[in-house]
């Protein structure tokens, strides 16, 4: 037995969870028994539907489904009844504006109420809703909207500016309505589109709409995520995935009806549409939502004052609360936590055992990706913790290390992280990519390019991408669309971008740069470099080291060879340089 086990006996049990005995409830699930504690008609569903209005048909319907606090600290609540009323106004708007099932309507917004209700109108229209970062810049938003091939483009008069530097570029894009103020969006021309007010074509549509039926298979949302090379690619989920995100959300989150939940996930991130908008809500939870910058006394202020049950947060986070002075937490009661959970990155031992120092409770760590949909390997509330475990596969999940062939590995050995195919949340596709969708599968696996090993009690770890995918404070970043953005500076010629382990954000991106002849390296041109990046792609994709190089390690045929930079940066072996074109 590992000697740093947290077990489950010595930890604070405030309610009995909602599952109590994992081996029991593995060894009998079916998805088909999940499937009915979501709503089918005639064998058709529709994934907001069971998230917000059948709790607005029921006696949930005067319950807060949502709070929400400004970047001022405003606030708002709505109920599950108002937030259904809402949605109907989108989806019978979409309808107006002639939005067709199937057809693609994108949000460029912060975390404000729209984003929410618009993305539930858009899944009861029968829409794809697609989701961004407001820290995106004009090419990240261009290159998204555009692939998709969108009609509709919802965002705010914040980030109105770099709405319209992309819009230029996007011929299929119809309509931009903009929230707030009805006087930003007057007299606002687009070649091409039309420009409106968001609040005051909302407030001329009917509460009442009725939501269409779909398909289990249909298509609901889209998320576009980064590779290590070319443009990002869109992951497409269907209406079903909402059967995983609701049994996940109970079984790992432990949600409930009477809890207050907070997970601090942006829905232009997996997280913030699975478990902030439709596994949580389809539980009858109430969320919590902050559309704030981090902040300790902040966060720990709105625990405080909304008496957070459940709060569900990212490994980065975690580790800057660390970083705070120790007595801040102790200002704030807190007690009213019952459940830690963290996703994004693997989580460290550390901070688990600062969680329990802090709150008298470890995170509980999970694992899962864009593509997956869903929570597939966790630790859970009535289960031993081994720091810095990914913990073991969610019941209906059938999960296995295996080499590059296939075959099964036993304890104790490296490969790949491996899924049986089948679960609900599962990608429908990645669009308009029908042969990079198959390259996930392997045999009868779903191979997830993670590298792991699994221990004799099955409990699964972490060892690394097999790619070079940046994972910095959670989100995932290409490499190439940093090197993309960095050579559209007049400076630059040629740029190679690796992550870089970091203890506060898990990697950063480091940027190698060869310069134009004449331009000479100095501190105040790698700020700069920063700078741009952070203003044209997003700003948490930016290099926050750069390097100035003579030359980068490229292939004959002239690919940069990531591997031998981030090598040399860590003093790793190199490894083979047979294909290099110079080394």
């Amino acid at each position: 037995m590992d000697s740093k086990l947290i077990k489950k006996s010595l930890l604070p049990q405030k309610i009995t969870p909602n599952l109590v005995n994992y081996e029991k409830v593995y060894r009998s699930f079916l998805w088909k028994d999940a499937a009915k504690e979501i709503e089918f008609k005639n064998g058709k569903l529709n994934a907001a539907y069971n998230a917000i209005e059948r709790n607005a048909l029921n006696w949930r319907k005067n319950k807060v489904a949502l709070y929400w606090i400004g970047e001022n600290l405003e606030k708002q609540k709505f109920t599950f009844a108002e937030l259904n009323d809402f949605s109907n106004q989108f989806a019978n708007l979409l309808h107006t504006l002639k939005i067709e099932q199937s057809e693609r309507v994108f949000f460029f917004l912060s975390r404000v109420p729209a984003l929410y209700f618009g993305f539930l109108g858009t899944l009861k229209r029968g829409a794809i809703a697609g989701t961004m970062f407001a820290a995106f810049g004009p090419q990240a938003i261009a290159d998204r909207v555009g692939n998709s091939s969108a009609k509709v483009l919802v965002t705010e008069p914040e980030l109105f500016d770099r709405v319209e530097k992309a819009a230029k570029t996007l011929p299929e894009l119809k309509t931009i309505l903009v929230t707030g103020d009805p006087k930003f969006a007057k007299n606002k021309k687009i070649s091409g589109k039309k420009v409106f007010s968001f609040d005051q074509l909302l407030n001329k549509e009917s509460r009442d709409y009725k939501t269409r039926l779909m398909d289990p298979d249909d298509p609901a949302f889209m998320l576009y995520t980064s590779g290590t090379t070319g443009k990002p690619k869109g992951v497409v989920h269907a209406h079903r995935a909402i059967i995983h995100e609701h049994i996940s959300a109970k079984y790992v989150l432990d949600l409930r009806d009477d809890d207050v939940y907070w997970c601090t996930a942006d829905p232009g991130w997996v997280t913030g549409i699975a478990y902030e908008i439709l596994g949580s809500w389809s539980n009858g939870a109430t969320t919590v939502v902050f559309n704030g910058r981090f902040d300790p006394e902040t966060w720990y202020k709105i625990i405080a004052d909304y008496k957070v049950n459940v709060w569900y947060t990212a490994p980065t986070a975690i580790r800057m609360l660390e970083a705070a002075p120790d007595n801040l937490v102790k200002r704030y009661d807190l007690s009213s936590l019952r459940h830690l959970a963290s996703v994004g990155e693997p989580l460290n031992p550390e901070p688990i055992r600062w969680g329990l120092k802090a709150f008298g409770l470890p995170f509980h760590d999970n694992w899962w990706q864009t593509e997956t949909g869903g929570i597939l390997i966790a630790n859970y509330p009535a289960m031993d913790i081994k720091p810095g475990s990914m913990g073991r596969p969610l019941p209906g999940i059938c999960a296995a290390i295996v080499d590059d062939n296939g075959k099964e590995l036993g304890p104790g050995k490296e490969g790949n992280l491996a899924i049986k195919p089948g679960w609900p949340s599962m990608m429908k596709t990645i669009w308009k990519r029908p042969e990079k969708y198959q390259s996930y599968f392997k045999g009868d696996w779903y191979v997830s390019g993670d590298r792991a090993w699994v221990d004799r009690d099955g409990y699964f770890w972490f060892i690394g991408r097999a790619d070079d995918v940046i994972k910095t404070s959670g989100e995932r970043v290409g490499p190439f669309e940093v090197e993309s953005a960095l050579v559209e500076h007049p400076a630059v010629v040629e740029a190679g971008v690796i992550g870089k382990p970091d203890p506060m954000r898990g990697e950063i991106i480091k940027a190698f740069v060869k310069l134009r002849d004449g331009v000479k390296p100095s501190e105040e041109l790698k700020d700069e470099l920063a700078q741009f990046v952070k203003k044209h792609l997003a700003a948490h994709a930016y290099p926050r080291e750069i390097e100035f190089i003579d030359k980068l390690p490229k292939t004959r045929s002239g690919k940069i060879m990531r591997r031998i930079l981030k090598a040399k940066e860590l003093n790793l072996p190199v490894g083979d340089t047979s294909t290099l074109e110079e080394f």
